[in-house]
């Protein structure tokens, strides 16, 4: 099949989970025999200079990107205040960008045009113009959700009140839409559940995250036991919130049973308020050269979240990298796992003490989580056969 991705930030180097989940879908198609394009919004966020880019990359995606300025401004933002408008939303438009897309489905034919994420949804008008090909919407998340969850989370009345404005705009703008793709891959059960709960009628599927396990290899050479550690980019609210919410009210309490082990914050654009901190056996390293290489040198995986959706990258690599992960149910929300056998959950500050001082003080324990961790991951979340599931269901939309 010929296939039109359109990605909402640039899919290659696949660095954070966003980036990393697009690209291993494109891989995977194309593996499973379809023709794959990638047209990508390049944004000041995720800035990647096109020649920066892998060539073998470029020439088999035939890939094109287009710069968007998808900063927050504080003029547009009070402005948008006395609109109706998802600012969410309108920040990933800009009409360089439909020009492009219309010249490439004007000189091309796509059977598919597969939309990574809810932030490219507002050009379905302008495909639905140009081109005869399915429109699929990629769901990473229910989006609206996320910005519930962070207003709910958030103590700070002006920013509470602020997150509940994006939350009830973003979702007025998600449900409009809700009904029109041709069809939406979910990737989570709990997203696809939501999407019917909200009267969609379009056909649906999930499509979990998968990875090439083969290229996941355990290495306890360099491994530190014990440590913790957390790894992901900070610019997500959702991680900055949860990192913050560990260093408050789990950390301490953690220390004081294991005074001698070693917190490590590993990703990107780590905040100047994380950086200037001077807690005890906190070490703050930012962006990691090589993410596996620093999970394999490391030996608990923590995933705090307290807000968020969809699904969760770095669990599934954590986990194919034999690692035990001690995270909160939204954290581990959309993997098919069964509690203390795959991973240990824990939602409250003392359920997460625990646990960390569970996998901290038996290591047989913590070793066989992680060993049932690879298990699962191999068994669950293979790229191949989660790729093939997807091409079935573009055969189905266009036969129908």
């Amino acid at each position: 099949m010929r296939i039109l991705q359109i990605c909402s930030k640039m899919p290659f180097p696949p660095k954070d989970g966003g980036s990393i989940a697009m690209n291993i879908l494109t891989d995977g198609l194309i593996k499973c025999g379809n023709n794959v394009k990638v047209l990508a919004v390049n944004t000041p966020k995720h800035f990647i200079k096109e020649d920066d880019i892998d060539v073998e990359y470029r020439k088999r995606t035939a890939f094109q990107s287009v710069y968007i300025d998808t900063s927050v401004k504080p003029i547009g933002a009070f402005l948008n205040l006395f609109s109706n408008k998802s600012y969410n939303i309108i920040r990933f438009y800009s009409k360089e960008f439909e020009n492009t897309l219309i010249d490439i489905l004007l000189k091309q034919e796509f059977d598919i045009v597969h939309l990574e994420t809810l932030w490219v949804a507002s050009y379905v008008d302008t495909i639905r113009e140009y081109s005869k090909a399915k429109i699929v919407l990629r769901s990473q998340n229910v989006e609206y959700v996320i910005w519930e969850r962070l207003a709910d989370a958030s103590t700070n009345f002006f920013k509470k009140w602020y997150l509940k404005l994006l939350a009830e705009r973003l979702k007025k703008y998600e449900l409009s839409m809700l009904n029109r793709y041709d069809g939406i891959a979910a990737i989570t059960d709990i997203d696809a559940k939501i999407h019917q709960k909200l009267a969609c009628t379009l056909p649906i599927i999930t499509i979990p995250f998968g990875i090439d396990v083969s290229k996941y290899k355990k290495d306890e050479s360099t491994t530190e036991y014990p440590s913790v550690f957390h790894i992901g980019a900070m610019d997500w609210m959702p991680n900055a919130d949860g990192i913050k919410w560990l260093l408050e009210n789990v950390w301490p309490k953690v220390l004081l049973k294991h005074p001698a082990v070693n917190l490590y914050l590993a990703g990107r654009n780590m905040p100047s308020w994380l950086k200037q901190l001077s807690i005890p056996n906190v070490l703050v390293l930012g962006e990691v050269e090589d993410s596996n290489q620093f999970i394999n040198s490391k030996s608990i995986m923590l995933v705090p979240l307290t807000s968020g959706g969809g699904m969760r990258v770095k669990i599934i690599e954590g986990m194919a990298l034999g690692k035990t992960v001690v995270s909160t149910s939204i954290g581990a929300e959309g993997i098919e796992y069964e509690n203390l056998k795959d991973i240990l959950i824990a939602d409250s500050a003392d359920e997460f003490v625990e646990a960390i001082h569970t996998c901290l003080s038996d290591k047989i324990y913590a070793d066989t989580v992680a060993r049932n961790a690879r298990i699962l991951v191999e068994k669950k979340y293979d790229n191949i056969t989660i790729c093939k599931q997807l091409t079935w269901f573009y055969k189905a939309l266009i036969q129908n």
